[in-house]
């Protein structure tokens, strides 16, 4: 599907299917996959199910990096796979490397992810933003010439990503939402690991009945 376009950079998506796993449990899933750039080059946020759905989304264009918003084994699982496939680096922030190293433990991610990076693609700049809370490592993508972030599991339509689990913590997602990603503009679109898209405005007023319901 053909998303949102600014310039000469564009954001494409679609949904593959899986399961998720953790804690000794296991979850059917829909997973999204967001692809930003234009007809020369991208990059992909989240390597989930399905690498053929994502190498026919991306095209004959080249991949600047595989960005894992965090190593839940649903946004990690055909990573290597897509880099042998689009010889690009896969990119996650280093707290995350336990929870990767569950899903690979013989392949380790190509590169790092720090807070502040700025990654460059199609003419416009994404900002990492380190938002631990559901998972340590767990990062959202600021491309502010789009008026988008990308968010994982951070930040959904109707609140935070689950913190019930291993490597978890509410307090430290809320903490993230409020001052990484609340202090967004209000327009600016959420683009979500799962379920979706939303807006930062949308979503803004409901921090405290999220804090409120502990979830």
């Amino acid at each position: 599907m053909r998303g949102g376009v600014t310039g000469g950079a564009r954001i494409d998506h679609t949904v593959t299917s899986g399961t998720f796993s953790l804690d000794g449990q296991t979850f059917d899933v829909d997973n999204n996959v967001w692809v930003l750039g234009d007809d020369a080059e991208c990059v992909v946020f989240d390597a989930p199910h399905d690498v053929d759905a994502i190498t026919a989304l991306v095209g004959d264009r080249r991949v600047v990096a595989v960005i894992a918003t965090h190593a839940h084994d649903d946004h990690i699982r055909v990573a290597p796979d897509l880099a042998r496939a689009t010889s690009a680096p896969v990119l996650l922030h280093p707290g995350d490397l336990p929870l990767w190293r569950m899903t690979h433990p013989d392949r380790d991610p190509d590169g790092s992810l720090t807070d502040g990076q700025v990654i460059k693609v199609a003419g416009t700049r994404l900002e990492v933003l380190h938002t631990p809370g559901h998972a340590p490592g767990a990062v959202c993508l600021h491309a502010p010439d789009l008026g988008a972030v990308f968010t994982g599991d951070t930040l959904f339509q109707g609140g935070p990503g689950a913190t019930g689990r291993s490597f978890s913590d509410f307090g430290t997602i809320v903490a993230s939402i409020r001052e990484r990603l609340l202090t967004l503009p209000g327009e600016t679109v959420v683009h979500t690991g799962h379920g979706p898209s939303t807006t930062i405005g949308t979503e803004k007023p409901h921090l405290e009945e999220w804090i409120r319901r502990g979830r």
